[in-house]
């Protein structure tokens, strides 16, 4: 038995645990890990292990679980914690996956999506009028500089050279591209909203049937970002048909300006699949992830159609020559 597993082993019994079993479940992009526990008599919980020194800590999942719960949405029930050693006990969902339950049955894409257009109505209604104290927020500077990773660990990893005044213009001519477009009240914005973090809930009811989970790293943000991040999944293809329905059905629920939030969504939709370009080629080179590199095509073609918009048409003349597409060889690059 590790120390780790040791250290686990107490917490379970200082939380009256200690008899439950544990099977390991398919963790994330971070330094988390998750089990889920069993007792004699059946009943589940998860456990999160983020290990202190790895840069994770459960405090702001406890912080943003208990806000969520607080407006009425279904994220986990904390039932046991361990700050200092990075344990925490949550309410289990369960196993379906938004995700799963379209890969077996695809004709319940319009109904998942819808629900998950209709949470983001509610939360962005209810969150705008009472935000979460102490977020940081995505204003177009962070946005900026978060996207320059794609020239720090895509590009320059395929191109062959390390262009740290690139990155600068880069930043710099995308920083007033966002603040020209992305103008509206800011909200709670989950940062991954997508298929793989929404759990189907089906013994409950309306939109506490979305389970949301992996909101550690939740900001205050535009309302659009949370809807890019479901509808320009980097994990499976969204039908345009239902990309196109769900960005009209949110904004007649929101009564949001149609002209300035469609271009907003352009914008950050080619923001947040930048950034996600450097991240995954990130994780192949750093952390030996390279499976997150058979997702970068995907990603890649999310970004070459949002740089059609005219607003990025700047963005676009300066960036294309200089981002490369991800083929075989080029991937290969990134291993």
């Amino acid at each position: 038995m590790t120390d780790r597993d040791s250290q686990i082993s107490a917490f379970l019994h200082r939380t009256g645990r200690g008899d439950w079993s544990r099977e390991p479940l398919a963790g994330d992009a971070s330094a988390r890990r998750y089990e889920r526990l069993t007792s004699p008599d059946g009943r589940n919980l998860i456990l999160m292990d983020a290990p202190p020194g790895s840069g994770e800590t459960i405090l702001p999942f406890v912080r943003i679980a208990n806000y969520l719960r607080s407006l009425d949405f279904s994220a986990p029930a904390i039932l046991g914690e361990d700050a200092d050693n990075g344990f925490l006990l949550t309410e289990d969902f369960g196993d379906q996956r938004f995700y799963e339950v379209l890969e077996q049955d695809p004709r319940q894409e319009k109904a998942l999506y819808s629900l998950a257009t209709d949470f983001l109505v509610q939360l962005h209604k209810v969150s705008g009028s009472k935000a979460l104290p102490g977020l940081d927020h995505l204003g177009p500077r962070v946005m900026a500089e978060m996207s320059g990773l794609v020239i720090e660990r895509y590009c320059d990893a395929i191109n062959g050279r390390g262009d740290s005044d690139l990155k600068t213009r880069f930043e710099n001519q995308f920083e007033d591209i966002l603040r020209q477009t992305v103008k509206e009240d800011m909200v709670f914005v989950h940062r991954d909203f997508h298929v793989q973090n929404l759990m189907y809930l089906p013994d409950r009811e309306g939109l506490a049937q979305v389970g949301v989970i992996d909101f550690q790293d939740a900001r205050i943000g535009h309302p659009a970002y949370d809807l890019v991040s479901l509808l320009q999944d980097a994990r499976r293809d969204v039908p345009a048909a239902i990309e196109s329905r769900m960005i009209n059905r949110y904004l007649d629920a929101s009564g949001l300006d149609e002209s300035g939030f469609r271009g907003a969504y352009s914008v950050i939709g080619v923001q947040r699949n930048l950034r996600i370009l450097g991240i995954f080629a990130r994780l192949s080179q750093d952390f030996g992830k390279p499976q997150y590199l058979e997702l970068i095509p995907r990603v890649w073609t999310h970004v070459i159609n949002g740089l059609e918009h005219p607003a990025l048409a700047p963005l676009a003349e300066f960036l294309l020559p200089e981002l490369p597409a991800p083929t075989p060889e080029n991937l290969a690059k990134l291993r």
